[in-house]
């Protein structure tokens, strides 16, 4: 009997079975960040224990890093001790740091695969939830807590259950103007914020292939948001055309041998899933949130759901969501006016997603009132954007290009929603407080969808306002 990506992953890093009955898993990669580490850095010390391998750790400065003024001291007193801390502790362990102004600085998840630090039939963890990301090479990779981060650190293992494994089949292929953003909104919309619990997704099917590998790590990231515990693809030629002549991976004759082993995880044909749902690519539209979860979506074409039509928790949640919203039942989601407009993050902050807005929003304006701001997802993407006109073309259309951070996906730092403002977003949560005000509202969308609200000034179809279909 074949076996699947995720049991050939987890096969290969399988260390032993724990007197609880936990499997514990060796951890080829870790990425660390300066908001979950240097606690687990001060549990070592107590404990007085070292880094069990330094050399597969790996460390950068993202969620509390402002994107106007980067200069030292920041002007939060706590966001600049904790850079501190981390500097200190991966000098002191020997731990590579991804230092700002360093050229390799930015979001953990974008920074890992540009630098070919993450490669296929990896694992790979980082005290962070979208560490999914990375399961677009064909990874398991998972999200962890600081105690966790401890135990690496401390291990390089996991103590850890098996999971599931739900085969996500996207077939046919995508219309103009729909893009991966919608595909991974529309699958937790279709499955569910809770629908992947206990389970790993394998993404597949003729929409997912013909993916670039950003588009492909815009749909892992999103996994965990639908409830899944890691996502991954199963590596291809696009895999392996990505990872060569990346800095960090093999070269020459060691690069071709390394494509015939990352190959050999990809799920067999015969391969066995515990589920498996086929979902029309086709019938996919450009899809975005009303309420305050990723699964409360919708196409744009669509109206504001009813509560009325559901019964139970289902419409004492839908009622509450669009209270905090300030939406109306029936209403066109089209046309709800926004303030602020947000590119960026680890789910839509790489080249790509910049150039297709670029290439779109070209000889547009942003609407008067919009706050609109464009954040590179690591130091190498905003130097390839730069290289290639994308801050010009965004800046003259009204957008502020900024340095790289997780900016406003999480408000960590100073870039925050303020008050009840609404924001069209293309990072991953929509929750209540998410971007930094405990009244603002978030609405998350595609890249080049957010372009649209930012020249409409309320939430537009790109298609329309740019002509997609035409080009």
């Amino acid at each position: 009997m074949g076996k699947n990506l995720y049991q050939k992953v987890w096969n290969d890093h399988l260390v032993g079975t724990l007197s609880n009955g936990q499997c514990q898993i060796f951890m080829a990669l870790h990425l660390i960040h300066e908001v979950t580490s240097p606690q687990a850095f001060g549990m070592l010390k107590d404990k007085g224990l070292s880094v069990a391998y330094p050399e597969r750790t790996f460390a950068t400065v993202d969620h509390i890093i402002p994107t106007d003024d980067q200069s030292r001291p920041f002007q939060d007193e706590m966001a600049d001790r904790m850079i501190s801390v981390l500097a200190e502790a991966t000098e002191a362990h020997g731990i590579e740091f991804f230092k700002p102004n360093s050229g390799a600085q930015g979001i953990v998840h974008v920074v890992g695969p540009e630098l070919g630090l993450t490669q296929p039939g990896m694992t790979i963890c980082c005290g962070d939830s979208h560490t999914s990301t990375h399961g677009a090479f064909g990874c398991i990779a998972f999200g962890i807590g600081t105690s966790q981060v401890r135990d690496v650190l401390a291990s390089q293992t996991l103590a850890m259950d098996p999971l599931k494994v739900r085969r996500i089949e996207v077939t046919g292929s995508l219309g103009p103007g729909v893009t991966a953003k919608d595909v991974t909104l529309h699958i937790i919309r279709t499955l569910g914020v809770n629908g992947g619990v206990g389970y790993a997704y394998e993404y597949a099917g003729s929409v997912i292939e013909a993916m670039s590998m950003e588009e492909r790590m815009t749909v892992c990231n999103m996994s965990i948001e639908g409830g899944a515990r890691c996502g991954y693809i199963n590596p291809d030629a696009t895999t392996f055309d990505y990872l060569k002549d990346r800095e960090r991976c093999p070269s020459g004759d060691a690069f071709d041998a390394a494509v015939q082993r990352w190959a050999s995880y990809a799920s067999d044909q015969d391969a066995e899933y515990d589920d498996v749902i086929t979902i029309d690519g086709s019938a996919i539209e450009p899809t975005v949130t009303w309420g305050v979860t990723p699964g409360q979506a919708i196409s744009v074409l669509d109206h504001v759901p009813d509560p009325k039509a559901v019964a139970g928790l289902d419409q004492e949640l839908m009622t509450d969501a669009l209270r905090y919203m300030q939406l109306e039942a029936g209403a066109p989601i089209a046309g709800t006016k926004i303030d602020v407009a947000f590119i960026g993050s680890c789910t839509n902050g790489r080249v790509s997603d910049f150039q297709a807005v670029a290439h779109a929003i070209k000889g547009h304006r942003v609407a008067a009132g919009v706050r609109a701001i464009a954040v590179p997802g690591s130091e190498k993407v905003d130097a390839e954007a730069r290289a290639l006109g994308i801050d010009r073309v965004l800046t003259e259309a009204g957008f502020e290009w900024r340095l790289p951070g997780c900016s406003m996906c999480l408000a960590m730092n100073p870039d925050k929603l303020v008050g009840d403002e609404v924001c069209a977003s293309s990072s991953n949560r929509n929750f209540i407080g998410r971007q930094g005000s405990s009244t603002g509202r978030t609405i998350l969308m595609s890249p080049i969808m957010v372009a649209a609200a930012a020249v409409e000034g309320c939430v537009a179809d790109a298609r329309v306002v740019f002509g997609l279909e035409n080009r």
